[in-house]
């Protein structure tokens, strides 16, 4: 006996919806690529006092990574769902960013730098967006 089972079919991802995740994948490469190349090239002492805030200073190592965080979450973003080469590895990126946002909201909640926190709070629903988008609703086909 076989148990019948009811599915839905989910509905290819219209026009608009596709447009919404290339503008925002493009615009977060833009905006990881920036902030990353600047925590990467940047002084550390420089950024602390642009960002009003000691903490590069005082984790010159965590300004960094993060920054090379950046650079990579940037990248995977855009460009494997751009080529179809291992498109799954945007909503790795994705993830990757989603959580990023996260620990630095923790991490400036922490410190007390609440002015720090806005940036992060626009940051953190367009990378989830991309997440859910391209992880469920609008999934880039591999070539």
């Amino acid at each position: 006996m076989q148990a019948n089972t009811v599915s839905t079919p989910i509905q290819p991802a219209g026009k608009v919806l596709q447009l919404s995740l290339w503008s925002v994948q493009t615009l977060m490469f833009a905006a990881f690529i920036l902030f990353g190349f600047q925590k990467l090239s940047m002084p550390a002492e420089a950024l602390a006092a642009m960002w009003q805030t000691q903490w590069p200073a005082e984790y010159p190592t965590l300004l960094r990574l993060t920054g090379l965080i950046d650079v990579t979450g940037g990248i995977g973003i855009l460009l494997p769902a751009l080529t179809r080469i291992q498109p799954r590895l945007t909503v790795h990126a994705a993830l990757g960013c989603t959580t990023l946002q996260i620990c630095a909201i923790i991490f400036h909640a922490m410190r007390g730098e609440f002015a720090a926190l806005p940036l992060n709070f626009i940051l953190l629903p367009l990378v989830a967006f991309i997440l859910w988008g391209r992880g469920k609703r609008a999934p880039i086909a591999p070539r």
